[in-house]
């Protein structure tokens, strides 16, 4: 971590304030399971709204990336898969990491908050590190066949993915992307506010990806170096291209990546 400036954070006020009401919280065993289930489910909130209004708006189905693919996803396929992954997480994710967390060193929370640049510095690092361990392990999983029939195959049964689709996974893979997310934060050595928000944006850029929508405002047009909803579709259409989460510099220099344009090309 980068040594604190000598004057006091900005965020100092913020990060007392939740140490004085919510240590307890911060150093349970289930919060980061609690945490990573919590935040996919209200952040796939905004796609189930576009999802409704997509059955009866012809310029919301404008936006998805197939916009020829038949209707979003129906509710009943959502609450399906809500129940599926909320299962997963009650049955293995959770019991799993409060293990992992009793039989760990207890956690000693610092006393400053980071500033704002270690903030932002510390989550961009984080991003880079969980990008590039899920780029090892992705092509893993579909290269080693007993690695796809066994963790990856059901992830895949959505040929068009949608936003709660991002972690309706196996419980074993489940249970890999967490414990990459929170390797990467523990490389980084990420204060735990900076920790709060990379598994936010993580789990944000992980929703998007799997959205289903090219949408005007949405990170990828925003940032080039990100793939976006478009990127990862492809994926799930063509099993061995895109294989990066979120950023595209792995594909590029693997010769795995695929431009959407191509992709939606050989749909029509």
């Amino acid at each position: 971590m980068l040594n604190p400036p000598s004057e006091a954070p900005v965020l100092q006020g913020l990060w007392e304030a939740v140490q004085a009401g919510q240590r307890e919280v911060l150093l349970s065993p289930y919060l980061p399971a609690s945490y990573a289930f919590l935040t996919h489910v209200l952040l796939c909130t905004p796609f189930l709204a576009l999802d409704a209004l997509g059955s009866v708006c012809q310029r919301v189905r404008s936006w998805r990336v197939s916009a020829g693919s038949g209707p979003p996803p129906s509710l009943r396929r959502w609450g399906e898969c809500f129940l599926r992954v909320l299962g997963r997480y009650l049955s293995s994710v959770l019991p799993a990491t409060a293990l992992l967390h009793a039989l760990c060193s207890p956690a000693v929370l610092p006393l400053l908050a980071p500033s704002c640049w270690e903030l932002c510095v510390e989550v961009f690092a984080g991003l880079l590190v969980f990008d590039t361990l899920f780029f090892i392990c992705h092509v893993a999983m579909h290269r080693v066949p007993w690695l796809y029939r066994r963790v990856h195959r059901h992830h895949h049964r959505h040929h068009l993915p949608f936003a709660l689709a991002a972690q309706d996974s196996s419980s074993l893979e489940l249970l890999s992307l967490l414990l990459l997310a929170l390797s990467s934060s523990w490389l980084v050595g990420c204060h735990p506010l900076s920790e709060a928000v990379f598994h936010l944006l993580n789990s944000w850029l992980a929703v998007e990806d799997h959205c289903g929508y090219d949408l005007p405002w949405a990170l990828h047009r925003l940032l080039p170096c990100l793939g976006g909803a478009p990127c990862h579709q492809a994926h799930h259409a063509l099993h061995n291209v895109n294989y990066a989460p979120y950023f595209t510099h792995w594909d590029l220099l693997f010769g795995t990546y695929c431009a959407p344009e191509l992709y939606l090309r050989k749909e029509r």
